[in-house]
């Protein structure tokens, strides 16, 4: 059976890329208006949640510079 591979190597450009397209698909399936089947709005609405989670995911890897020494001003 083959193994996956759980070494990746994107840059910061790439992780980038990966979350800006997922908000853009975020925001298409978040505003679609059109009268839909149920099965339909449940499967629009596991895809919002399964993109929610994977950009919260994103967001708790990533590092945020704050200065050593010094008092640290937010903005």
């Amino acid at each position: 059976m083959p193994q996956y591979n759980d070494m990746f190597e994107l840059s910061v450009e790439d992780i980038d890329l990966i979350e800006s397209s997922l908000r853009r698909a975020q925001t298409a399936l978040s505003h679609a208006e059109r009268a839909e089947k149920v099965q339909q709005r449940e499967e629009r609405e596991d895809a919002l949640n399964r993109i929610q989670d994977l950009l919260g995911r994103l967001h708790d890897q990533k590092i945020f510079y704050r200065p050593k020494s010094g008092v640290y001003v937010g903005g």
